[in-house]
């Protein structure tokens, strides 16, 4: 991948860039852009595609590149470009540099975006989905490429399915895309090229620079290119907006490369450079590219909660459900599988074995004082409890409770818990005395918490914005209620999708949440996000625990995983916790 040649042409490139200004007339084509002799030529074939079921009635064209060199015994790489490639003599550029290895043998999927046909008969324009497919800060377009356009180019060749083998590459909406594409799915694309991208607001883009500086790093290169003259418009400006990528990408430590020119939106500068844009973000491979650190930056952000090279870590599969982690003194974490009437528990060295079978479709629970598991019980409509060193030892505290959710339990015995159907908050008094509402009106109250010194409670509002922070009072009711947390929300969503809570003992709050893990620092602003295990779903509770109760355990459809972190959890049997002076 290193050969003589390729250093050649990266040296003359730095030096060109060391200005970082070019004069417009200086973007001559690129020795790689012109076919040489002697040189074997791929061979392109064009396609459409009708029959999508992720942007449904859309048809569109494709072209598909196989180099000389591709043998169907040995998987390609792939590389995928959206609006047909845009001028970038993607073929030529191949031929070259599969012929001189400064590339792996890589096959080019070549897309226009979607296109929906008027009705028949009718005069009107058709629906052009371009905006729509490449500008939206969502999974949809890599999920279109991952679950139908791969798979059907598939049928033919034989591509690779390792991200260190696949990369995408797009300019202007098509340049977001190919970003948003590799960051929403880091398992099926790990190298980037965007030429003049729309990190502007034209659909949510102008976030992402936020989300690149809050998320776990994932393992992918990008080489941005931009002009000081680029647009500047409604939206935001062009310029500004590849430059907040730059900072972010750099702030999270990502391999990355941003270089800038004189021209406006057009792909003149794209064309100059792309030879050396695609020996880049290929340099090294079939190593995967390195993942960002945060070194040397701020402590308040994911890596200062996580510790590089320990990812999520599958527990246990295959349950009808898993509900409402929580754990004991002795580091044992338990989960329900309300679907089987079943609740688990997950030694500190993560073996699982049963711990009860019992009709009542457990759902949210918590460890409480006196050795006693606090269960939601939504089939009997009851809180009851189990004895953890004897399960066959139940207790009824609370009847009469539809649609019971989750629950938090105090060092004292006192429960609240959530009921989303009537959009209410129960409280239960220690020894299951008389229960009362403490709280109405939330659209869909869900995941509940302590803060760690008990003096206030946290409420998860699933269809709203975020979670509501209230004042216990001395007699258990409630007071002083706000919206203190607002979620960061996808742009396909309308809603937080905030269900199981978990704190920490610096009062950083886990939020399970349509993005993963959103945590929360004690003045109630997103500080970090941590993807969930299974790309695409949404994790359904965390809680710590295990050994040191540092490890944070997500439960994800059938699924239970865990990660060791730098945290701590907070167990609310104990003592109050009285975390550091939040930083405001």
């Amino acid at each position: 991948m290193n050969s003589p040649r390729a250093l050649l042409f990266s040296l003359c490139v730095l030096c060109a860039f060391a200005a970082n200004c070019f004069a417009a007339d200086e973007y001559k084509p690129h020795p790689d852009s012109i076919a040489q002799d002697g040189v074997p030529k791929g061979v392109v074939t064009k396609h459409t595609f009708a029959t999508s079921k992720i942007f449904p009635g859309t048809t569109r064209e494709y072209s598909v590149y196989v180099p000389a060199q591709y043998k169907k015994e040995e998987p390609a790489c792939v590389m995928v470009f959206q609006d047909n490639g845009g001028g970038l003599k993607v073929p030529t550029v191949f031929d070259n540099l599969i012929h001189h290895k400064d590339m792996p043998v890589t096959i080019a999927i070549m897309i226009a975006p979607g296109v929906i046909p008027p009705p028949k008969d009718v005069q009107a324009y058709p629906r052009y989905n371009r905006s729509y497919e490449y500008d939206s800060p969502t999974d949809l377009y890599a999920r279109f490429l991952i679950e139908e356009i791969l798979p059907e180019v598939a049928k033919d060749y034989n591509l690779t399915k390792e991200a260190t083998g696949r990369a995408i590459c797009g300019s202007s909406s098509g340049g977001i895309a190919a970003f948003v594409a590799a960051w929403e799915r880091p398992d099926s694309f790990s190298r980037v090229v965007s030429f003049v991208g729309s990190f502007t607001n034209l659909r949510g883009g102008q976030t992402l620079s936020s989300m690149i500086r809050k998320s776990e790093p994932k393992p992918i290169r990008i080489f941005l290119q931009d002009g000081v003259n680029d647009l500047d418009i409604y939206s935001g400006s062009w310029f500004i907006g590849n430059q907040d990528i730059d900072k972010a990408l750099s702030y999270a430590g990502y391999e990355h490369q941003f270089v800038v020119g004189t021209e406006g939106h057009n792909g003149k500068h794209a064309a100059a450079i792309f030879p050396d844009a695609v020996r880049y973000i290929w340099k090294d491979y079939p190593a995967l590219p390195k993942v960002g650190t945060f070194e040397g930056k701020d402590k308040r952000n994911v890596m200062d909660i996580l510790i590089p090279g320990e990812g999520w870590q599958l527990i246990s599969e295959g349950h009808k459900g898993t509900e409402g982690p929580t754990a004991d003194a002795d580091g044992n974490v338990y989960f329900s599988e309300g679907g089987a009437n079943r609740i688990h528990k997950v030694a500190p060295d993560g073996k699982v074995s049963l711990f009860v079978e019992d009709p009542c479709g457990a759902d949210g629970m918590m460890v409480g004082p006196d050795n006693k598991l606090y269960v939601c019980a939504p089939r009997t409509n009851q809180i009851v409890t189990f004895d953890l060193a004897d399960p066959k030892k139940k207790t009824v505290i609370a009847s009469d409770m539809p649609s019971v959710n989750d629950l938090v339990v105090t060092r004292k015995g006192a429960v609240y818990a959530t009921d989303h159907k009537n959009k209410q908050v129960w409280y239960i008094p220690p020894g299951g005395g008389e229960k009362k509402v403490v709280d109405t009106g939330l659209q869909f109250p869900n995941g509940v918490i302590l803060t760690p010194d008990q003096t206030q409670l946290i409420v998860a509002d699933m269809n709203g914005a975020g979670l509501y922070l209230f004042t216990i009072k001395d007699d258990g009711t409630l007071t002083n209620k706000a919206l203190y947390y607002f979620c960061q929300i996808p742009a396909n969503k309308s809603t937080s999708g905030a269900d199981g809570l978990a704190m920490d003992a610096k009062g950083n709050l886990y939020v399970a949440t349509h993005m993963g893990l959103q945590v929360f620092d004690q003045a109630g602003r997103v500080t970090a996000i941590i993807p969930g295990p299974i790309p695409g779903k949404r994790p359904s509770n965390v809680d710590f625990g295990g050994p040191g109760n540092e490890y944070l355990y997500i439960a994800q459809g059938d699924k239970v995983f865990r990660r060791k972190t730098k945290a701590k959890g907070v167990l609310f049997f104990q003592d109050p916790v009285f975390p550091p002076k939040p930083q405001l």
